[in-house]
């Protein structure tokens, strides 16, 4: 994602860890990882909480993974020969078909917060890695101010809430994954949070 204006400004540290979770998963779900983001990703550890257990496990997957193997998996995962074994796009889980509505409703959003496509990103916006990049961009305020936490909540259950739980699932008991599956279990366990943390703001 592009836009003319960027800003630095002091953000609480529980948002920035929020905003560093999305964060991350994003750039796991954008393409497999390089030397660097394995030997990250080895080296993280959990608590006891649901997130933390899959975070544990997510890295001691990393421990035994190497690149070639995690290239090969996320291959066969989201690419494959035509389609990969999940279609990892908010237009399909919520309406079977891809470049649907709930694209169009997203692309929308993201021109009335000054928000395009990169030129140099085919994927459709709708994809899962893109949105986590957005939620994190949100709550940082990577391209401006740090939305609201209102506003978070209106983007997150309009294009992440809906679908984003389901996909994260699938992906942890998806025949082709390994690593991922620990990805999708950090994945699920995450938006859970995030859905009762914004249910209790309208308390």
């Amino acid at each position: 994602m592009t836009t003319a204006a960027s800003a630095s400004p002091h953000v609480g540290e529980e948002d920035r860890l929020r905003a560093d979770l999305y964060n991350f998963l994003g750039l796991l779900l954008a393409g497999p990882p390089d030397e660097m983001l394995l030997a990250q990703v080895a080296g993280l550890s959990g608590d006891d909480s649901d997130l933390g257990q899959a975070i544990t496990r997510l890295a001691d997957c990393a421990k035994s993974s190497s690149v070639r193997d995690l290239e090969r998996e996320f291959n066969r995962l989201f690419i494959g020969l035509g389609r990969g074994e999940l279609l990892p796009y908010a237009s399909y889980y919520l309406t079977g078909f891809l470049n649907e509505k709930p694209l169009a409703t997203l692309r929308q959003d993201l021109r009335a917060r000054g928000l395009t496509r990169s030129p140099n990103v085919f994927e459709p916006e709708d994809n899962i890695a893109s949105l986590m990049e957005v939620m994190g961009a949100l709550i940082v305020g990577r391209f401006g101010q740090p939305a609201p936490l209102e506003d978070q909540k209106t983007f997150f259950n309009r294009h992440v809430g809906p679908w984003a739980g389901h996909f994260f699932a699938d992906l942890e008991t998806a025949k082709s994954a390994m690593l991922y599956a620990a990805v999708g279990s950090v994945g699920r366990a995450f938006v859970e949070i995030e859905r009762e943390g914004f249910r209790l703001t309208s308390e």
